[in-house]
């Protein structure tokens, strides 16, 4: 079941990654995870963070940045242990502060556990008022201290720290890949539509779960499986253990991570996120062919889809824009003042390759038109001849609540404006966007279900209300 919003003021939440290992070969612990949060970086920039267990205390650092700003040599050689999870923050939930930065660490009546969370709660609001009124201090914004303080009441029941993590599931909404660290055990779970991801992978005999197989690749280990919507995996020294959870609903993956989110060199459910984004790009070409002498991709996550374009309609593609590679992502900038300074540092023309040309230009999304506009003003300016745009997705309409930093609906340029208004708002020629159809065949070898609300307004799990703005109605389609 979906739920579609007659009218939405919603805002929504985090995006970011997690990573984590239960070492049996007296690896270096905090090393691996430095090392897995590097390959994780464009996942969130705001702050890092890594907790380790050695058996009788969690110990942590984290701080605002990235992560070789947070953590040097020195600091990791403090942090030894034998478990040991990683965080990656991109906020929109919480403010910016260092105490909104993970892993949260929380001690209880039997010790302490540690939490990385990547997703957004939908009742997280609910959820804190409850524990507040029964007396919980709070001493921070974010979802993940509602679930650390939920974990501690169910874990104090004299039950195993697995069937806490189960019973909890039941009260969650909305999307979480969660890892759970206490002193002996690492605990991960995905919620049961599956909207983040979560992959096992195995270095020696050891275990690691990370948002994404680039980090697997990047430590050197073997990628074993994703963890599966609704599943609780378990590592200890016996090994690994499944639990399945008992609430059954649809798989609905955020198809975001195939367009923007995730690395191209990331494998999702058996499919790589290139192959996927060159697929979209030769779709693309197919729906919406143009004139042109040059294909050109918006460094990074549109050069894969102007690469397919290339291939399927025969125009060269050629490096257009030269990216400063130390800069950040401008989509996940919380300010907007701080991402249109972004792209006028980030992005440069190639004057000698875009002169004179009639240029296709390809990118994933569009989602303020802000930053667009300002780069086909740059390939104006280096002496373009025509620009026409070409979109990987379909128009984005409508927030996430699940993930992705995107503003509430009226001013997303999509919801307010067809595509010949914001042709005219960009400054390009021509716009075209990929049809929801041709997105979701791109992905259609994962088998899976996935999550397009931010095109179509089916939201696979109700979201809250805001006053009276806004109302429930079943998804036609559901």
């Amino acid at each position: 079941m979906c739920y579609d919003l007659g009218v939405i003021e919603g805002k929504p939440h985090d995006e970011c990654g997690v990573f984590g290992i239960f070492d049996v070969n007296n690896y270096d612990v905090s090393s691996i995870t430095y090392y897995g949060l590097y390959a994780l970086q464009h996942r969130g920039q705001e702050s890092a963070g890594i907790a380790v267990s050695n058996g009788g205390a969690i110990i942590y650092h984290k701080d605002m940045g990235l992560v070789n700003e947070v953590f040097n040599s020195h600091m990791l050689e403090h942090l030894k242990g034998s478990i040991a999870i990683g965080h990656v923050r991109y906020s929109t939930t919480g403010a910016s502060l260092r105490e909104n930065a993970q892993p949260m660490v929380a001690r209880y009546m039997k010790g302490q556990l540690a939490i990385a969370h990547n997703g957004n709660l939908v009742n997280a609001g609910e959820l804190r008022t409850e524990l507040e009124k029964q007396g919980t201090l709070f001493q921070t914004s974010i979802d993940s201290e509602v679930i650390a303080n939920m974990l501690a009441r169910e874990f104090i029941l004299d039950r195993p720290i697995e069937k806490s993590i189960e019973e909890l599931s039941n009260k969650l909404k909305g999307s979480y890949a969660l890892l759970v660290m206490t002193n002996d055990k690492l605990i991960g779970m995905r919620d049961p539509h599956g909207f983040r991801p979560l992959s096992i992978a195995k270095l020696g005999d050891s275990y690691i779960l990370a948002s994404e197989t680039c980090a697997i690749d990047a430590i050197g280990a073997e990628f074993v499986r994703d963890v599966q919507p609704g599943e609780i995996v378990v590592l200890d020294k016996e090994g690994i253990t499944s639990i399945q959870i008992s609430v059954k609903v649809n798989q609905s993956m955020c198809v975001f991570e195939y367009i923007y989110f995730a690395r191209p060199d990331s494998i999702m459910n058996g499919l790589s996120v290139y192959e996927s984004r060159k697929m979209a790009g030769r779709t693309l070409a197919m729906e919406s062919p143009v004139d042109a002498d040059l294909v050109v991709g918006v460094p990074d996550s549109g050069l894969s889809a102007a690469i397919g374009y290339s291939e399927q309609s025969g125009i060269p593609f050629d490096q257009g824009l030269m990216k400063n590679r130390y800069t950040g992502r401008t989509f996940i900038q919380p300010e907007q003042a701080k991402r249109e300074i972004g792209v006028r540092i980030k992005l440069n023309a190639m004057k000698s390759v875009i002169e004179g040309k009639k240029i296709i230009l390809v990118e994933d999304s569009i989602v303020r038109g802000t930053t667009i506009r300002w780069i086909i003003n740059i390939l104006k300016q280096a002496g373009a001849k025509e620009i026409h745009m070409r979109v990987g997705s379909p128009p984005y309409k409508y927030p996430c609540h699940f993930g992705i930093d995107v503003p509430s609906s009226k001013q997303l340029v999509a919801s307010t404006k067809e595509v010949e208004e914001i042709r005219e708002i960009i400054g390009s020629d021509s716009l075209a966007y990929l049809s929801k159809e041709g997105l979701l065949e791109t992905v259609k070898q994962t088998g899976c279900g996935f999550c397009t609300a931010c095109f179509d307004k089916c939201y696979p799990v109700e979201v809250p209300e805001e006053g009276d703005k806004m109302k429930f109605e079943k998804c036609a389609r559901c």
